[in-house]
């Protein structure tokens, strides 16, 4: 008998090798509903599961809340049951002044600024995200003409210590961390990759993250009108389209 994992309530044979991991379960269900044939597996918790196939491969689709200790049980169980490529769909703050609202951000690498991936790997460790699959999503921003940054995504476990962080006792501490991941070239603030990325490296899987840029601290708040552009269903298009390639190069591969 094959055995249902603690938390996603998944088995083997319920979910595809191409995995969609965004946070939101309410956004785990728009992403099925871009696929050709989706069917919901099962829903427990932040854990919501879709599998079905797009252009005939079989993907799917798992929200793993909101952080890192959530997201690494996700991956941790879908490991388990068969999955080995992983695909972040998210959104993000940009960082930077160029990495502008709407683009698209993929992440070659991910600062753990975070306490789950400490109980995985010592903090010299990088959590680098796997080339072909960060190709793919390069090749896909390039195949619909998105606009794309690639380089390193802060992956922090406090959303209000970034938003808010003059009110917090720690604030010179995060203030000072924040300007020096700025200084170094990040691209954009999100909650989940780096634990993804490291996780990967250790059982051998492939991951890579996606994430829209949903706002930038730098340029101010946005106008309604620019916030109707900000579409997160053009992230989602993009992921899926990665994951036809990827399924494309897997296969000559073989």
């Amino acid at each position: 008998m094959k055995k249902l994992q603690h938390h996603i309530r998944c088995k083997e044979g319920d979910v595809a090798r191409y995995v969609l991991l965004p946070g939101d379960p309410g956004r785990a269900r728009l992403i099925a509903e871009h696929f050709d044939t989706a069917e919901k597996v099962a829903e427990f918790r932040e854990y919501a599961t879709y599998t079905g196939t797009v252009d005939g491969i079989g993907i799917s689709v798992l929200s793993t809340g909101i952080g890192c200790p959530s997201a690494a049980i996700a991956v941790e169980e879908l490991v388990k049951i068969g999955a080995d490529t992983f695909i972040r769909v998210g959104t993000s703050g940009g960082m930077q002044e160029w990495v502008k609202p709407g683009s698209q951000v993929i992440g070659w690498g991910a600062i753990r600024d975070e306490g789950t991936s400490k109980h995985y790997m010592y903090p010299e460790f990088p959590a680098v995200a796997d080339l072909t699959v960060t190709n793919a999503l390069v090749e896909a921003c390039k195949k619909r003409g998105e606009d794309y940054h690639v380089g390193i995504l802060q992956s922090k476990d406090s959303f209000y210590g970034q938003h808010e962080p003059e009110r917090m006792p720690v604030a010179g501490r995060l203030l000072e961390r924040w300007k020096a991941w700025q200084m170094g070239g990040a691209l954009a603030s999100e909650m989940e990759s780096a634990i993804i990325f490291i996780l990967a490296s250790i059982y051998r899987v492939r991951a890579g993250s996606i994430c829209l840029c949903a706002g930038n601290q730098l340029l101010g708040p946005l106008s309604d009108e620019e916030k109707a552009k900000i579409r997160i269903e053009t992230t989602i298009e993009t992921a899926i389209e990665a994951v036809k390639i990827l399924h494309e190069w897997d296969q000559k591969e073989q």
